[in-house]
Formats: structure tokens, C-alpha cells, sequence
């Protein structure tokens, strides 16, 4: 059985003889969040259009819950929800009236699935206040309750985050883990926000300069991360020649007499200070340093973090 729920092979897209997606291999599991990391004009929302048939691959092949995408949009696409562009919502209306406007235009024609659409985003059913007068992370909220209005078993959402404050991106973070964790849907999510992505998702992929530079899960990601103790001391020589002769660990650094990093994670850090502290050593520092996803996405990028 197909375990992908998205499969896209060799994706491509050119813009005349500009390349904005290059043969792109996606692979988004059943029931998990994949994170679709780069930076700003990577790729990113030119993948997720093609995934939505809004925009035709000059190559390639998307495959949506295991069939071709091409010549079967109308069976498949309305088992998709999309956040990809701000919604054309009615300022001087609510947000009820507006998502019944659009329930009227797809057919829906349950008024629950209105009302558990705006609880499942924290949006009253009865409200008077027009939408022109709703906060930033209101109209996002909004604009996803109007993805999950009709119940789609995937939902493909472009940078959901952008430009919400601490607060918003909380909250959404929230309700989108929900709604894998508790209802099960399988969601892919792009960001240029590392940090927001490395809290969300369960699948990482990292696009940049339209090229898929690395896909895995979240947990195999982090174990590629680079992992050290570091010391500061006195005499980090001596203190090398310590955990030798006491642990036999021979993985380490010494940097300018004063610095120490040793690689190796069996060493116990506390046994370690104990030690140095026993053999007249002054110890002004010791900590576990990891790479965080920024550190790993400048290193296979060749180049600057990002947000």
C-alpha cells in the first residue's frame, strides 16, 4: 500500500528560461505535517500551485492519494483544502456570512459545517464584527476555517504564519497540530520560519533555488545535527588528558589552552566538572551545544540562514 498521500516525480516548472522548480520528488506521508522550509521565492508556492492544478508543470508528474493529479482533478482536488493566496472575503460582511457565501458557491449545504469550521479555528458563530475589522491573525484564521469548511482529508497551506505576531503563530500552530494530531488530516505547510517549522512538523523538506536539497523526518533531521559538550577551563590540555586517561574518550578539541569540545555523548558532563574541579582546574563553563535547524540549513545551502 502507497504509505504518500503526495508524490510528485521529476517536478518541474519553467518560466521561459527561468527554472523555478526543478525536478522535484516530494513524498508526504498519511496523518503527518510535512514542513516545506526555504526562503522566500525558493519554490515553495510554485510547488504548492502545481499540487493544486493551479499551475500546469512544464514536467514532471504529481500524484494526489496515489492516482495522477492530471485528468482527475475533479475527483481528487475536492478532498483537498488550501490556503495558498488571501481569500477575496466581503470586508463589510462577518466571517459567517462570508464562509456561507462561499458554502453556497461549493455546494455545502450542511450549516454545521460553517459552525464546527469557525470553533475548530476560535472564531464565534454568532458575531456581529465585519471582517474589515478583524486582526491579522483573525483573517488567517478565518481563511483556514474556510480550507477545512468542507471536511478535505489534506490540506496544502502557503506560509499560514507570515506576518502574524507571537501570539497568532502560537494559535495556529496550535489548531494545525490539532488538526493532524486529533482529526487526522495530512498537512503540508510551507514556511520560510525555521523555528515555527522545527515546533510543527513531523517531515522536513528543504527546497532552495527550486531544488529539494534534503526530505526526512523531523527526529532523523535533528540527529545529523552536529552535537558537542564545551567546556571553558583553566587548562583544557590537562582536561583533555583527564577524560582520556578516566573515560577513554580521545573525540575532542582543544582550542587556545582554555577551550574544550569533545564530541564523544557518552561522557557524563557532570562527572566531568567534578573531575577537572579535583585536579585544580577552574571551570567557568560547561554545556551541551547543538545545531539548531538554522545552522543545518545554512550548511547544505552554502549560505545564509533564514528567518
Amino acid at each position: 500500500m502507497n504509505p504518500y498521500i503526495i508524490e510528485t516525480r521529476n517536478l518541474t516548472k519553467k518560466y521561459g528560461e527561468q527554472t523555478s522548480v526543478s525536478r522535484l520528488n516530494l513524498h508526504v506521508k498519511k496523518g503527518r505535517i510535512y514542513g516545506l522550509l526555504g526562503r522566500n521565492g525558493a519554490g515553495k508556492t510554485t510547488t504548492m500551485r502545481m499540487l493544486l492544478g493551479l499551475t500546469a508543470p512544464t514536467a514532471g508528474e504529481v500524484k494526489v492519494f496515489g492516482r495522477p493529479l492530471k485528468g482527475n482533478e475533479k475527483k481528487l482536488l475536492p478532498r483537498i483544502g488550501s490556503l495558498i493566496e488571501s481569500p477575496g472575503f466581503y470586508p463589510n460582511l462577518t466571517g459567517t456570512e462570508n464562509l456561507r457565501i462561499f458554502a453556497l458557491l461549493r455546494g455545502l449545504k450542511n450549516p454545521e459545517r460553517i459552525r464546527s469550521a469557525l470553533e475548530l479555528v476560535n472564531l464565534p458563530y454568532r458575531d456581529k464584527k465585519l471582517y474589515s475589522q478583524y486582526s491579522l491573525g483573525m483573517k488567517q484564521r478565518l481563511a483556514i476555517a474556510l480550507a477545512v469548511m468542507h471536511d478535505p482529508e489534506l490540506l496544502i497551506l502557503d506560509e499560514p504564519i507570515n506576518g502574524l505576531d507571537p501570539i497568532g503563530i502560537a494559535e495556529i500552530r496550535e489548531f494545525i497540530r490539532e488538526l493532524c494530531d486529533v482529526r487526522g488530516k495530512t498537512i503540508l505547510i510551507s514556511s520560510h520560519i525555521l523555528s515555527e517549522i522545527s515546533l510543527l512538523a513531523d517531515d522536513i523538506g528543504i527546497i532552495d533555488h527550486g531544488k529539494l536539497l534534503e526530505e526526512e523526518s523531523l527526529e532523523e533531521l535533528e540527529g545529523k545535527n552536529n552535537r558537542c559538550f564545551h567546556f571553558s577551563l583553566s587548562d583544557a590540555p590537562r582536561a583533555g588528558d583527564i577524560i582520556t586517561s578516566r573515560f577513554g574518550i580521545r573525540d575532542f578539541t582543544v582550542e587556545n589552552n582554555c577551550e574544550l569540545w569533545v564530541r564523544d555523548m557518552a561522557l557524563d558532563i557532570g562527572t566531568a566538572v567534578r573531575l577537572f574541579v579535583e585536579e585544580g582546574l577552574a571551570v567557568t563553563e560547561a554545556h551541551l551545544q547543538e545545531d539548531t535547524l538554522e545552522d543545518y540549513f545554512k550548511k547544505i545551502t552554502g549560505g545564509e540562514g533564514i528567518a
